[in-house]
């Protein structure tokens, strides 16, 4: 997994010269290159810094569909960043209902525990 993270930031980093070697405007690395008689010329150059620039997005991103694949691999193991920092408290016991009259604390008459309608 360490491998493949080091592969996509080499790769990442590739990515970055080749698109920053690039002008907008077709020039770039081309641009010094201006006599048509010299070989590859300025459109070769154009020509391979636009295939490089389409190859490593590519391998950029199989190599993070590949990182993403390897992640979940189908295990149900509980990684220990998922496990919560705080256990939850126990549910309290349940009030009783709200239409409900609970009784005085000194009526006599309800000392058995019942009600009377």
């Amino acid at each position: 997994m360490v491998a493949i993270s080091i592969i996509i930031l080499i790769v990442c980093g590739l990515l970055a010269l080749v698109v920053l070697a690039q002008n907008p405007k077709g020039g770039g690395l081309a641009a010094g290159f201006t006599g048509a008689q010299q070989i590859g010329g300025v459109q070769r150059t154009a020509d391979f810094l636009e295939k490089g620039t389409w190859t490593l997005a590519g391998a950029l991103m199989v190599l993070c569909l590949v990182s993403a694949g390897l992640q979940s691999d189908g295990s149900s193991a509980i990684d220990e960043m998922d496990t919560p920092a705080v256990e939850a408290a126990p549910a309290e016991e349940a009030a009783p209902p709200a239409n409900e009259e609970a009784p005085p604390a000194g009526d006599a008459s309800n000392a058995g525990g019942t009600t009377t309608p």
